[in-house]
């Protein structure tokens, strides 16, 4: 299947990640809100990023922070209503700014009421829109259910946690009587609730989704053919009805997911990226011990980008809510050199929230809405140094996560005010991404060196050529390169008869001539 080309404004997109819960509190309850969001898009356009995602906002018990949702037309009375989010996407989009919301559509809550309909023993509309043996007695291996809790004789599967019953896709290699196939009536359906709903959005002005868990719909499909086929399904029909639209998978494996219709993918913490590489693991690439390795990771990059084709994009996160916090591996020194990297790689580049600032993982606190340990990276924004760092006039202890207690936290408005902070310093890459066609989303790239240290790549548009030397190890470097010295983030880089000369800990970037 041919697909046109993504929507233009792709073309420039920098993302800014929001945890809504722990964004900005403006009716002082303790937890973040969209009121609170629009109070920051001056700051979010501030720093360069020119579209937000926003993880789930829909109405939900939070058992799962959002990813258990109870009703996809409902926006969570926690943020506020329908009509704040259509504003918000109006002021987004009187900024030039476009917004995504997380689209969950394998699975449901426990409390959703087609659920309570499908655990009845007479068939009814909902009997097959989840995932049901024909017997309470009845396994299948590598998968978990929920069983005992039915009128109905069967068990129901799970997506991930034990109250995510999952929607019926259908299976791809049927092995059991009580397995449909994807073109079965209860897979339709779900198909078509899943456009309504999208429309339903876009039609309020949202510009696109990053889908949760898009690899996983159609069951027992182990080379992801039934998958692909719906994703391409949903693909033609957003071609034809919102061709502006645009959709972000949470699949980790471009290969797949953009033959499936998707404009990006992630590269990301699971899979075989070797994204843990570079950033989290016990010798991280970007570490200035120089003992980590950027090889594996750019061989997986390599061989995504030629099978993507020419209008496939792979995007790159700081992070996301799912991940340990940059800073729990990396000093504030070394999560430049991720930016500078993250900032001048091709593909659509994503900003976790506070990772702009280099804000800590907090270990050892308490799980909240299903997080444990991923709960360190969920703590409320730091805005400035009054009350909760500036994210709620609520008492500390009503706020969604306990925040880092430090008093020398890091936060916006100190940096804002210091030219050499962090926050300063990716504001600078984002303004010089934009300024020059060859480092922005679709320039070219040719890679020149990944074994240890320096890593080097080519980034060209037109006759622009801007060769980026990333050497985050301690010790020094010489590359051999002709030109003008554009950017130097970290300590300094200088042009000379050897070559350049980058100290260490440098990223540098030369325009060729």
């Amino acid at each position: 299947m041919e697909f046109a080309s993504h929507p233009a404004w792709l073309d420039h997109a920098i993302f800014y990640e929001i945890y809504p819960q722990s964004f900005c509190d403006t009716n002082a309850d303790g937890i973040g809100d969209f009121r609170g969001i629009l109070r920051k898009l001056p700051v979010i356009q501030e720093l360069g990023c020119n579209a937000l995602w926003l993880n789930p906002c829909f109405a939900s018990p939070f058992r799962d922070a959002g990813y258990d949702v109870l009703d996809f037309y409902t926006a969570a009375p926690r943020y506020g209503t329908n009509e704040d989010l259509k504003e918000l996407f109006a002021e987004a989009h009187r900024r030039g700014m476009h917004v995504f919301l997380d689209l969950v559509p394998g699975h449901t809550a426990i409390d959703h009421p087609g659920f309570a309909e499908s655990c009845k023993g007479d068939r009814n509309a909902w009997t097959d829109r989840y995932v049901w043996t024909d017997n309470v007695w009845e396994r299948m291996e590598g998968a978990s259910f929920l069983h005992g809790i039915s009128e109905r004789n069967g068990s129901c599967l799970v997506n991930f946690f034990s109250h995510q019953p999952a929607l019926n896709y259908g299976f791809e290699e049927i092995d059991r009587p009580w397995q449909q196939s994807p073109d079965a009536p209860g897979p339709q359906a779900n198909i078509a609730e899943m456009k309504r709903i999208m429309d339903f959005w876009l039609s309020l002005g949202c510009d696109g989704f990053r889908v949760d868990m898009a690899h996983a719909m159609v069951k027992n499909d182990p080379e992801k053919k039934g998958t692909i086929r719906l994703w391409q399904g949903i693909r033609a029909w957003l071609d034809k009805t919102h061709p502006g639209a645009a959709m972000v998978s949470e699949w980790g494996d471009p290969e797949k997911s953009l033959e499936g219709g998707f404009h990006m993918d992630f590269l990301l913490h699971f899979g075989p990226s070797h994204y843990n590489d570079l950033f989290r693991c016990e010798e991280p690439y970007f570490s200035a011990r120089g003992k980590g390795s950027a090889a594996a990771f750019m061989a997986h990059y390599l061989a995504c980008r030629k099978k993507a084709g020419p209008n496939g994009l792979i995007a790159f996160p700081s992070g996301n809510h799912d991940m340990a916090r940059l800073a729990k591996y990396l000093t504030p020194e070394e999560i430049r050199l991720v930016f500078a990297f993250l900032l001048t790689m091709p593909g659509v580049p994503f900003i976790y929230y506070g990772d702009e600032i280099g804000m800590r993982y907090l270990e050892g606190i308490h799980s909240v809405e299903g997080g444990y340990e991923r709960t360190g990276s969920r703590s409320p924004m730091q805005w400035d140094r009054t009350a909760n760092a500036g994210f709620s006039a609520a008492p500390a202890e009503r706020l969604y996560i306990a925040q880092d207690a430090d008093p020398e936290r890091p936060n916006v408005a100190d940096q804002q005010a210091d030219p050499d902070s962090l926050w300063r310093t990716v504001q600078a890459l984002t303004a010089l991404r934009r300024a020059h066609p060859a480092l922005d989303n679709t320039g070219d790239f040719e890679l020149l060196a990944d074994e240890g240290y320096p890593l080097v790549y080519r980034r060209s548009a037109g006759s622009e050529r801007i060769t980026v030397v990333v050497n985050p190890a301690a010790a020094p470097c010489v590359w051999q390169v002709k030109g003008q010295i554009l950017s130097a983030v970290g300590e300094s880089a200088s042009l000379t008869d050897k070559g350049l000369c980058v100290q260490g800990q440098t990223v540098c970037m030369v325009l060729e001539g």
